[in-house]
This record gives C-alpha cells, structure tokens and sequence, in this order.
C-alpha cells in the first residue's frame, strides 16, 4: 500500500510528485485550473502559480492525487455558493499521464483539460472550462458556466442550468446534453459515423452543423421556437406554433434527436473540408434528383436552405 505525503501550500510552489498517479482531483474557488496529459513518461507535476487566501493541500495516496481546500468536499460541490468562499484565488497547473482519471470541480474558477484517455469529471458553478483532445468519457455539469470541447472524441454527457455548450469537432460515439436556458452549439466531424446525439433545453437555442452527405435519423422539434433546415433530404411540419424537422440522412446509421421548447433551433450544413472537394461523388450523389429550388438558384457551399422559416438567432457556425 502507498505512503500518504501530504503538502501545504500557502505560497507559489512547485512539486514532482514520485509516485505513480492513476487519478486527479482538483477542487478550487476562483482562478484558474490547467490538466495537461503526457506522454513523455516525466513525473507527475503540480504548479501552484498564483495563490490567496487560505492554503492549498496537495496530497498523493495509493495512485490518486488531491489538489483542494480541507473546507471543500467533491460532495455537494454544486452547492457551495457561500460567501465567504469567494474570499480566495488559485492559479494551478498539473501535468499528469494521458490515462489518468481526471475530476475538476471549480467555483468562479476557468478550467482548461488537454490530452486525456482517461474519464474526466467536471463540476462548475460560474467558471467557463475547456475540453480539448479527451478520448475517454467526459461529465460535465455547470451552474452558469459554459463548456467548449475541441476535438473530443469520447462520450460526452452535459447537465446545466444556463450554461452554454460548444462542440468543435467532436466524434465521440455519444454526445447528451441538458439544459433549462443554456444555448448549445454543435460541429459534428465528418469522420465520425454512428454518433448518437440527444439535446434537451427549455428556452436555449440550438445549431448543429453536420457534414454533408450525413448518417443519421433525425428527428428535432421546437414547441415555439423558428426552425432553419439546410438539407433537402429532411422536412419541417408546423407552419404555426409546434415545429419539427425529420427525416433521414445517408443510411441513418446515427441518430439525432433534440428538442426545445422555445428555443430556436438549426440545422446546418458543414462546409466540406479539403479531402471532400478532392472526393469522386458517392452513388447517393449521382443519383439523387435536384430539387425544384435548386433549379432555380446558383449553387451555395453552405447547400440548400429551407426556408420555411428564419434561422435562429445568434447561431452562425
């Protein structure tokens, strides 16, 4: 069994931690917190940067190291909204191997996480965080803060009450999202196929731009909310009221389900990337009839728009 070591840290400092390290978890109120996973096989590493208020405890038992304040439990966390914990500031900066299993829990606090294979946990309350290159599952849960994942190519699931969530690129097997206000935007890559995507939110607003030709059943509604469709294959019903956008794209091997209640919400077309203007025309292309509009309009990179309504605001991927 592992040695228990234990540091105070009331001061900038930095530490290489000898032991193995199989998980993190850092828990701070105000300031900022940087996970970077490597490859490098270098020791694990903290970096205390910036720090007031109370001191910080590091601490390294049997494969999990532990940055936090003694007065700020993992349980609960969401609710700890005293006062008197804004009183205080941490800059910190930990290096870890890629397959660690990561927890962050930040209060007024920014988070940045890169390069990790294993789980990643994240609780928010007010701080914006930053998912960049995640290969394994991710949690997110916020109050107000917003998360922007960058290349995350595992399962993503995302509760908030109005924060917003971004998606860059993402190709994990399983995106879910839920909100009350928060907007969600989504830039699915085009070499993931098979994606199971689900967003829930009351009043927020939703755009997802998908490759072209896409894969997936889709099925998106908005009880009061405008609509925007830019693909032919699919068809809005509602003209007053109740809207909703179905149909099938490719061989609707994925899924795409989403639902708002007066939230606007978009679908759009991803503009094709250098590869897909040098690729041959798949059978569905040459043998798919054109519309009556397209007849009738020059060509768009964007593709077709339906215009059975406006788009929704503020969405332009």
């Amino acid at each position: 069994m592992s040695a228990r070591t234990e540091w105070s840290v009331s001061a900038p400092r930095t530490l290489e931690i000898e032991e193995e390290v199989t998980a993190l978890e850092v828990r701070v109120v105000g300031g900022t917190v940087n996970v970077v996973g490597t490859t490098d096989g270098g020791r694990p590493r903290v970096e205390i940067s910036e720090l007031s208020g109370p001191p910080l405890t590091v601490r390294q038992e049997a494969g999990t190291l532990t940055v936090t304040y003694d007065d700020l439990p993992w349980k609960g966390f969401l609710k700890f909204l005293d006062r008197k914990g804004w009183h205080r500031s941490a800059v910190v900066s930990v290096t870890v191997p890629t397959a660690t299993n990561v927890a962050i829990g930040t209060v007024g606090a920014s988070a940045v996480i890169s390069g990790i294979d294993g789980r990643t946990e994240l609780r928010g309350v007010s701080g914006d965080s930053t998912l960049v290159r995640l290969t394994g599952p991710v949690r997110a849960e916020t109050v107000s803060g917003r998360v922007e994942g960058q290349a995350v190519t595992g399962d993503l699931r995302f509760n908030s009450v109005s924060g917003d969530l971004t998606l860059i690129e993402g190709s994990g097997a399983t995106v879910k999202a839920d909100s009350v206000s928060g907007d969600m935007v989504l830039d699915l890559d085009p070499a993931a196929t098979g994606t199971d995507v689900q967003l829930t939110t009351v009043s927020g607003e939703v755009a997802i731009r998908l490759p072209a030709p896409g894969d997936a059943e889709v099925d998106a509604n908005t009880t009061s909310g405008t609509v925007a469709n830019a693909f032919e294959d699919l068809r809005v019903s509602g003209q007053w009221g109740a809207k909703r956008i179905t149909g099938r794209l490719g061989s609707g091997s994925g899924r795409l389900k989403v639902t708002t209640l007066s939230g606007g919400l978009a679908l759009l077309r991803r503009p094709p990337s250098p590869d897909d203007r040098h690729r041959p025309p798949s059978p569905d292309d040459r043998h798919r009839p054109p519309s009556p509009d397209d007849r009738h309009r020059p060509p768009s990179p964007d593709g077709p728009a339906d215009t059975t309504d406006s788009p929704a605001d503020k969405k332009v991927l």
